[in-house]
């Protein structure tokens, strides 16, 4: 999967200047905003490499010490909810363009998040993956804070089923998107894992975003 998040070059985001923390832009008419993929190179979506190596062992970035909860069968989710930062929004499914990369949710609903439909439903085996925008052209959005996030904060996430799978956050890093840690970010998992994704770093008016906050949590419990 391409890593393509962050506005275009010469466009400065509507709440400050250099920020931490944003993804997949759109502009208004819906016009998609591309930026630069980490390596220049096209990763594979999830689901490929999941069918490509069976999972055997946690996914790098997870807490190997915390207990995973018990895997939920594959449904698709509704609703996210962050309580530490005040998110409760819906969520929408995401698809890969021609190119590799996600179609981001539409910046005209800048509070709503979407998750990579073709890849795993979240409390499922694998690594789910859900992103939001940080800001769009109508001002700050649901993502906003992704960055504050600390190791041990909750994320529950409505499923279809009428199940909520309840993720625990393991860590919060920052990855510069010419060094975007594909594998660790994307990489399989025999446990049901998490992965909330937007831009962060430096913003530079020629590339955007330098950098994108990924949120790496594990599942340790349902509803």
């Amino acid at each position: 999967m391409k890593n393509r998040f962050g506005p275009p070059p010469g466009t400065a985001p509507s709440r400050r200047g250099p920020s931490a923390g944003a993804l997949l832009w759109t502009a208004l008419l819906g016009v998609l905003l591309l930026a630069h993929a980490p390596d220049g190179a096209t990763s594979r979506p999830p689901a490929a490499e999941r069918a490509a190596q069976p999972p055997a062992r946690p996914a790098a970035g997870a807490d190997l010490d915390r207990p995973a909860g018990r895997p939920l069968s594959a449904s698709d989710p509704t609703r996210i909810r962050i309580p530490a930062l005040g998110i409760d929004t819906s969520l929408v499914p995401l698809e890969l363009d021609g190119t590799g990369a996600l179609r981001p949710p539409s910046a005209t609903v800048p509070t709503v998040a979407g998750w990579y439909a073709d890849g795993t439903t979240p409390g499922a085996p694998g690594t789910a993956v859900v992103t939001g925008h940080l800001d769009t052209p109508l001002g700050p959005a649901v993502f906003h804070r992704l960055d504050a996030l600390s190791r041990g904060a909750a994320i529950e996430i409505d499923r279809e089923d009428g199940r909520t799978a309840l993720f625990t956050v393991d860590a919060v890093e920052l990855h510069p998107k010419n060094r975007f840690p594909d594998a660790k970010v994307y990489g399989t998992s025999a446990r049901p894992e998490l992965r909330l994704i937007t831009c962060g770093g430096d913003w530079s008016t020629d590339t955007g975003y330098r950098a994108n906050t990924v949120v790496y949590a594990t599942l340790t419990g349902a509803e």
